[in-house]
This record gives structure tokens, sequence and C-alpha cells, in this order.
């Protein structure tokens, strides 16, 4: 069961309590809401991760760690969930967010790239609003189905679970 690879895989409360560069939160970090590995919860981590993870921005796991926080949603699942976009998906993630971000607001897609500071500088106007718009959409459409496919996946394995005892149970019993 993944719930139980999970636990053996992650940190538990105690050691990020005990990290020196994390005690600036106290007790914060060791809300059982944070650890404890239940449908709503994992759920919820899984929400706040992918959200976070299409959002144009470095460092995605502080904010999907403090939304977390605040949410009280699962944090391993949280910080798993950033993962999607990592060095290898980045590019081509963030350019199908800016052709999703084009086609929403109506504006012909840029077709000549230059992978310089100067083209950066002079085109970020024209090409930051359609790829914040594409990576806003992106990030809610898969906060969604994130949450409601962990429910539905985590119904289907515990439904599974029920129907394999109770047939262990009718062939021994």
């Amino acid at each position: 069961m993944l719930k139980h690879w999970l636990k053996r895989h992650l940190p538990s409360s105690d050691s990020v309590r005990d990290q020196r560069a994390l005690r600036w939160l106290g007790t914060r970090l060791t809300e059982p809401d944070l650890w404890y590995f239940n449908r709503h919860s994992v759920s919820g981590g899984a929400a706040v991760g992918l959200f976070m993870a299409f959002l144009p921005m470095p460092l995605q796991m502080v904010p999907a760690a403090i939304a977390s926080l605040f949410l009280r949603v699962n944090l391993p699942t949280a910080i798993l969930g950033v993962w999607i976009t990592n060095p290898l998906t980045v590019a081509p993630i963030y350019y199908a967010c800016y052709l999703l971000g084009s086609w929403v607001m109506g504006t012909p897609a840029s077709a000549e790239f230059d992978p310089s500071w100067e083209w950066l500088g002079n085109e970020l106007g024209r090409v930051g609003w359609p790829l914040l718009i594409g990576c806003l959409v992106v990030s809610t459409v898969s906060a969604a189905i994130g949450y409601l496919g962990t429910q539905w996946l985590w119904r289907w394995q515990v439904r599974r679970a029920w129907q394999s005892r109770s047939r262990r149970a009718a062939t021994t019993g």
C-alpha cells in the first residue's frame, strides 16, 4: 500500500522538528494534520503541491510547505507534488502553459525564441502575461484533478482491500 511505503521513506515530524534551519517554525511543524496520512490530508497535500508545481517561480517547495502549514494538509505530499516540474520537465510544461495562455487571451504565440537575457528583457511583457494566465489555468485544473484523483484512488484501494479480505474470509470460513 502506498501509504505504508510513504510512511517508511519520508522523514518523521520529529526528525523535521529537530532540523536547526526549521526551528523558527516552532511547534507548527509537529501538528498531526501535517503528517497524518488519511484521505483528506493527502488529497489536500496533492492539490497544494500540484497547484504550486505549475506556477512560474523558483523554490516552489517553500510556498507549498507554507500553504500546507496554513491549510493543514499533508506536508510531505505537498512537497512531493511540486516535483512534477523539475529541470527535465519545466521547459515543455511552461511552453505548453504559454501556448494555453496565449489561446485564452486570444493573442498570437511568439514563434521566435532566442535563449538570451536581451530577448527575455524585450519579450517578457509580451510573453509574461500569457505564461502566467496559462500557468494559473493549469495549476487550478491540475490541483482539482489531483485532489479528486487522490480521493478516488484512496477509496478504490480501500474498497479493493475490503473485497480481498471478504474473499479470504469466505474461503477460510
